[in-house]
């Protein structure tokens, strides 16, 4: 693996974090909406990493398998079940007095938005690393 993949390969482990953060921003920010145009309660949303496939020269010489970074798959809706509360006179409440609430936990989200900043610095670290490593090495 050559010292400039590093950068490839941080940089897209900090676009894949942000698109992470920006996921929790979303769900924390409707943690408590009432629902959508259509009466819907927000579902929360989860980001999805999958590995990219390694440049062909950069195997590791020892297994062949090379490491290429991470890219968003795609974000997806959760399925977990919303929460109720009893607000029989709200509009959106059913005929037994229940309101539909976002799924959104937030004291998950906390976490998965503490967990992505760690590994947004983490990423940035590496890239900073590998910047300074070949800085000293153009001065030799």
């Amino acid at each position: 693996m050559s010292l400039f993949s590093v950068f490839n390969i941080s940089g897209s482990g900090m676009i894949a974090e942000q698109q992470r953060l920006t996921a929790v921003a979303s769900n924390l920010a409707n943690a408590n909406s009432m629902g959508d145009s259509t009466g819907q309660p927000y579902r929360a949303r989860e980001v999805v990493f999958e590995p990219l496939p390694a440049d062909p020269g950069d195997s590791d010489g020892v297994s062949g398998v090379g490491m290429g970074g991470v890219r968003v798959a795609g974000v997806m809706q959760s399925t977990e079940p919303g929460r109720e509360i009893y607000d029989p006179g709200n509009p959106q409440a059913d005929d037994k007095g229940y309101v539909q609430m976002p799924n959104v936990n937030t004291t998950d989200e906390m976490v998965n938005m503490i967990s992505a900043q760690k590994n947004y610095q983490a990423d940035l670290e590496a890239f900073n690393v590998a910047k300074t490593l070949i800085q000293k090495t153009l001065t030799i």
